[in-house]
């Protein structure tokens, strides 16, 4: 299988080369560095392979389905244009079923904020656990790479600061593809972070059990979590312990899985969702590959680091 991998140079893009290494079932193609933003080099690389991954902005990715003038390439779209466009599938296998990534031509690699939100959310929502007219809100902090190369560039160079607040418009590209892809009545209230780790990220969700309906338990909600991702080698579901704190590390490893925890009070009155995964693994490159695997008939966790 031909893969092309459109924004090869960029972060996510580099990381997914890294994890497609030594596969004899792909075969990629390369664009020399002088002709990487050809417009003609790649409409003839995006019509000759098999899988496009495309690692772009926004209007840059747009314009790349457009140079598609086959009905054979299929893409992996990892910007946040299409994540809530028709005629796209959301490559979240666990959320949406892996046959449905398996049979898209057209698959939308969900964001890293996202992937840890609706990892929680969603599942719990659908099982009617958790009202999906509830003022959801998310605080995350996330390593700086998730940033693009700007970023990575400030932060690297002296003076870099411990922490970078931002969002405060309350209009952030994240917001419609969580909404939507967690049944959501409401836009969620999203308050993101970054620190100066290169990679990792800890997406949390406050609830304030006590006063919603049903009598939501924070043990009915890990059990839910547990139940509905059993089946599954990326997604952990921790057990109930006796965390004081979760940590991210500055130098952490590469890691396509992503870690679940609910911790409640004696009470039962409140609850904090958390996810900890890697902005750049399931948050990005790892799920890219993860939708590719699929899409071409492999295990889906061929080639991930777990």
């Amino acid at each position: 299988m031909q893969v092309f991998i459109d924004g090869a140079a960029g972060t996510t893009g580099l990381e997914i080369a890294e994890r497609l290494q030594g596969r004899s079932e792909f075969s990629l193609i390369v664009l020399d560095d002088d002709r990487r933003k050809d417009t003609v080099a790649r409409r003839e690389a995006l019509n000759e392979c098999d899988v496009a991954i495309l690692c772009l902005p926004d209007d840059a990715a747009r314009e790349a389905v457009a140079l598609i003038d086959n009905d054979t390439t299929r893409v992996i779209d990892a910007s946040s244009a299409h994540r809530v466009a028709d005629g796209w599938t959301y490559g979240f296998p666990e959320l949406v079923g892996r046959e449905a990534v398996a049979r898209a031509r057209f698959v939308s690699n969900p964001g890293c904020y996202p992937t840890g939100f609706l990892g929680l959310v969603a599942p719990l929502v659908r099982a009617g656990l958790l009202p999906a007219d509830w003022p959801f809100t998310i605080n995350a902090v996330s390593g700086y790479s998730g940033g693009g190369k700007a970023l990575i560039e400030r932060y690297e160079a002296d003076g870099a600061p411990a922490f970078r607040a931002y969002g405060y418009e309350l209009a952030h590209k994240h917001l419609p593809e969580m909404k939507a892809h967690a049944g959501l009545a409401h836009p969620v209230i999203f308050a993101p972070a970054v620190v100066p780790a290169y990679r990792g990220m800890i997406v949390e969700v406050p609830l304030h059990l006590g006063a919603m309906s049903g009598d939501p338990t924070a043990d009915n909600l890990r059990e839910a979590l547990a139940t509905f991702y059993a089946d599954s080698r990326i997604v952990t579901v921790h057990p109930q312990e006796p965390v004081g704190e979760l940590l991210l590390d500055v130098d952490t490893a590469p890691h396509d899985g992503m870690e679940l925890f609910v911790f409640g009070n004696a009470g039962g009155w409140h609850a904090r969702l958390v996810a900890r995964l890697d902005n750049l693994g399931k948050g990005a490159s790892g799920a890219a590959v993860q939708n590719l695997n699929l899409m071409a008939g492999l295990e889906e966790t061929a080639g991930l680091r777990l």
